[in-house]
């Protein structure tokens, strides 16, 4: 193969990688995830990392004694924190395929999570 030609076609190659790479940032973003509590007390908002952007409670949530309100926090957290991993792991998916780096990025997501 002509090393000129080869050149071209490598770094046609690297151009795609860096633009899928910056395809996959820009969606993981715009990841976030709500989950609300069942009765709707409490609705809390993760980013794609699964860390806490917000709480929101309600005024049901008032009457609630303060270690079952912080239970429920909790459990809504890890809600939202599923379903941010759920969206992450479709979004790397996607720019990935079924790949050993895909697995690599998702081996601390929940198993329920991952494909």
């Amino acid at each position: 193969m002509d090393p000129a030609r080869w050149l071209a076609e490598y770094r046609d190659r690297l151009e795609r990688a860096s633009y899928g790479a910056r395809q996959a940032r820009e969606s993981l973003r715009e990841v976030e995830a709500t989950a609300r509590s069942p009765r709707g007390e409490v609705a809390v908002t993760v980013n794609a990392a699964g860390a806490l952007e917000g709480v929101k409670l309600t005024p049901p949530a008032r009457r609630l004694e303060a270690e079952a309100l912080a239970a429920l926090i909790v459990d809504t957290a890890r809600e939202a924190q599923r379903i941010a991993a759920a969206r992450m792991t479709e979004v790397m998916a996607g720019y990935l395929g079924d790949s050993p780096v895909l697995t690599q990025i998702t081996q601390h997501v929940p198993p329920e999570v991952v494909r």
